[in-house]
């Protein structure tokens, strides 16, 4: 019997979601192409997303509401907790060798390798500081005196800390790499929490004409891609030197080698102490 035509376009969609699911780096990265692709044929929507938060009364209205610019601060200040309680974790292992880590070691390199390259390095250092994208704020039709520049095109318009792509978007969408660690069981709630609130974070800063639709869109995309990467080096097919156990082992050692370090050091400061303390009894 022949499948409705009704039918055929539901069947279509659930063989790309089975698909994605099994090739997710590749899911992504077709996202990445078909999303820049857009922008670059229909750059007016781009325009049309900034202009719905802008008026030529009042400009970028949202920038002067409390309770926006305080929503603003949450998304990093979540990265930082999480990075703080990673960086702890590894610390406590190397001051405390003898005593297992809080939680498997992977986890919180993780962590800080996606946090470090996805964000900080690809984000932020490459691509903010060289593409020079003015930001919706900066462009000629929402007050500035700089004109519009489409994703993926270098400028020099704009010198630093530019708009493409969002970086407040990038930290917010990091928070994913969460889910790739808590028990399966609780993975489903967690990315209930993260991902509308990445997407309220992202939000907000197009509402601030602090960036375009674009910068938003494609930098969930590139940081998904780095998560992506990352968990397939660490958790999919990792070296031996990143499994839990190797990694327990190495931080264990290193641990330690600190704690030999600074009983030797300690000794020789006592020693120079006393020799220093000596020389006034000696002269008495």
């Amino acid at each position: 019997m022949r499948r409705s035509r009704h039918n055929r376009p539901r069947d279509g969609w659930r063989k790309t979601v089975e698909w994605a699911k099994r090739h997710p780096i590749a899911a992504v990265t077709v996202y990445v192409v078909l999303v820049s692709a857009f922008f670059l044929v229909f750059p007016a929507v781009d325009l049309w997303a900034s202009g719905l938060f802008y008026s030529d009364e009042t400009g970028f209205r949202a920038q002067s509401d409390p309770f926006l610019r305080r929503l603003r601060h949450l998304g990093p200040y979540l990265v930082r907790i999480i990075a703080i309680a990673s960086v702890a974790v590894l610390l406590l292992k190397l001051l405390l060798p003898g005593r297992r880590p809080l939680v498997p070691l992977r986890a919180p390199l993780f962590l800080l390798t996606t946090l470090i390259l996805g964000p900080g390095v690809l984000v932020n250092l490459i691509l903010k500081n060289n593409w020079g994208r003015p930001r919706p704020v900066m462009v000629e039709q929402f007050g500035g005196d700089l004109p519009y520049q489409p994703v993926w095109w270098p400028t020099n318009l704009c010198d630093t800390n530019c708009s493409f792509v969002s970086g407040e978007a990038s930290a917010g969408i990091w928070l994913v790499a969460a889910v790739f660690l808590v028990p399966a069981a609780w993975r489903v709630a967690v990315a209930c929490f993260v991902l509308p609130l990445a997407f309220v974070l992202s939000v907000n800063r197009i509402a601030f004409g602090g960036h375009f639709l674009s910068d938003t869109l494609l930098s969930w995309g590139l940081t998904l891609l780095v998560i992506l990467w990352a968990h397939r080096l660490f958790y999919t097919a990792p070296p031996a030197f990143l499994e839990d156990r190797n990694l327990d082992v190495w931080f264990t050692r290193k641990g330690r080698l600190v704690h030999a370090v600074i009983k030797r050091t300690g000794a020789r400061t006592l020693a120079s102490a006393r020799r220093f303390l000596a020389m006034f009894y000696d002269h008495r």
